[in-house]
């Protein structure tokens, strides 16, 4: 999720499986509700009368072989499901049909395929798993399965036809680079390359299944409309819709989302106008100028601790601006580095921040718009001053009662004694560590600001901007604290090796008597 201070990582709670194994270490998250359910996802009110008059496809050609589909998705999705429902529609059209799915350990999120063989009889069908270059059409819900070698080999140039949903679910790279992101026009290019730019369909599935149906998980039954309205699929989409209502689980939701993508096949702008036509109205605030990050950085601070603080940091992003003015010719590059890291390390996530952000309104109102009502609220803490016993090497969170909430709001209040000699908090590893950090960080900022030159401006930038790395909270925080310092050491070195040699090449530069 993109906020005002950077990507972070949310929970979508329509494919959040709930079997709390994430509990079992340092877990991220701070709230449990008990006894409320997710609110049931509402799509937009659309007369269902806009789907009557769709035109009916022409069904693609068996001929003599099997009709090959091949669906490439990941666990949790409805992969087999969506299978299991075309092989029903063939079959009550008095189709042959061949199922073989591909499960592996994805219990969620992992990938998973599923093979379906359509014949006029099953005296063509030899084999269950598509063989190379065998598959012709691709049902993409997911493009890094897709272009895994189980499903990528079963492509053809002139035979497959794909239609890829282009919304990228997180991978388990996430997991070990914070930073890391796919890029669906990479992938799309890839699978280009496989079998022609012609030959592919795109479709970002997964959003407009969200602003239409009000969930993600209807995607895939939207693009087997998308699919089944292209011609693209030997079944007739009464057949897959009879066996929608067999399969009698979401049958409203499901059929729903089927013929939005059959829609959607027939007039994309018209789909896509209904689904920007749901979002709500929010006021998009770019954070791209030096502006724009300081006026928001310095009301998150005040809101954080005080005025003082954020004018702590307002003086010492102007000066870096100032001097960044004079020796890089109009950039902002630099400024901007300090302006988003030095507020981030000035507002680290202490028990009073903690306390602030719990005992406030913006998370009621999150609850209240995600569950239904009714629930109780329990908070996943570690104190640092617990000392308990450790679950695979990091600290056990502990459950707090809805009565801690009132404590919450005391411990906002005194956000005052942040740092100071009255405050309890202060002595602990983690808070001296995190307070060194901002020192440190003012020396090198400091340093820059008396060396800086032409010649050491890029390393400058990298310098300056390590300190993002730093991320999390207790022993997260701790290890990425241990990376940094040895990165920011040679960092610093080769800072100043830049500065030194801009010096001496000026020392010996020769010079050109004028008249």
């Amino acid at each position: 999720m993109e906020t005002a201070l950077g990507r972070k990582r949310a929970i979508d709670q329509s494919s959040c499986n709930k079997d709390y194994s994430c509990l079992n270490g340092f877990c991220p998250s701070f709230v449990t509700i008990y006894g409320a359910e997710p609110r049931k996802p509402r799509g937009l009110p659309v007369d269902e009368a806009i789907f009557t008059q769709l035109p009916l496809p022409t069904r693609a050609s068996l001929g003599s072989a099997s009709f090959n589909v091949m669906i490439a998705g990941i666990g949790g999705t409805g992969v087999v499901t969506v299978g299991a429902v075309l092989g029903m529609a063939a079959h009550m059209e008095g189709l042959a049909i061949s199922l073989f799915d591909m499960t592996g350990l994805s219990q969620k999120n992992g990938a998973v395929y599923s093979h379906v063989r359509i014949a006029a009889s099953p005296d063509v069908i030899h084999t269950q798993r598509l063989g190379r270059k065998d598959a012709d059409v691709l049902l993409a819900f997911d493009l890094v399965a897709a272009l895994a070698p189980d499903c990528a080999a079963t492509l053809s140039v002139g035979r497959t036809r794909v239609i890829a949903n282009t919304s990228i679910a997180p991978t388990l790279a996430l997991q070990f680079n914070r930073d890391f992101a796919v890029s669906p026009g990479m992938l799309l290019r890839e699978l280009q390359e496989k079998i022609g730019h012609d030959a592919i369909s795109r479709i970002d599935a997964s959003s407009l299944a969200l602003a239409i149906l009000g969930d993600t998980i209807g995607a895939n039954m939207f693009v087997v409309g998308v699919a089944a309205q292209k011609g693209l699929l030997p079944i007739s989409v009464e057949a897959i819709e009879r066996a929608v209502e067999l399969n009698d689980v979401a049958v409203a939701f499901n059929l729903r989302a089927f013929r939005f993508g059959r829609l959607f096949a027939v007039d994309p702008d018209r789909v896509v106008g209904l689904a920007m036509s749901g979002q709500p109205a929010q006021a998009v605030v770019s954070l791209k100028t030096l502006s724009e990050v300081v006026t928001q950085r310095v009301q998150h601070l005040t809101e954080y601790q005080n005025a003082a603080l954020a004018e702590r940091y307002r003086t010492v992003v102007e000066k870096v601006r100032d001097l960044e003015a004079k020796v890089a010719g109009g950039s902002e590059a630099l400024a901007l580095t300090v302006a988003r890291n030095y507020a981030k390390l000035l507002a680290y996530k202490d028990e009073y921040e903690v306390a602030r952000l719990l005992s406030g309104p913006a998370l009621r109102e999150e609850i209240a718009r995600t569950f239904e009502d009714g629930g109780r609220i329990a908070l996943n803490l570690a104190p640092s001053f617990f000392g308990s016993r450790k679950i695979n090497g990091r600290p056990r969170k502990h459950e707090f009662g809805p009565w801690i909430l009132g404590l919450m709001q005391l411990l906002a209040r005194m956000r005052s004694l942040r740092g100071t000699w009255l405050d309890p908090f202060a002595r602990t590893r983690e808070r001296r560590m995190e307070r060194a950090l901002i020192a440190q960080y003012e020396g090198l900022v400091g340093n820059v600001l008396a060396t800086l030159a032409p010649g050491n401006y890029s390393q400058a930038l990298t310098l300056l901007a390590l300190v993002d790395e730093v991320r999390g909270y207790g022993p997260v925080k701790a290890t990425a604290v241990v990376a940094y310092h040895a990165r920011v050491s040679a960092a610093h070195e080769e800072y100043l090796r830049a500065g030194a040699e801009t010096k001496a090449s000026r020392a010996v530069a020769p010079t050109t008597a004028v008249r």
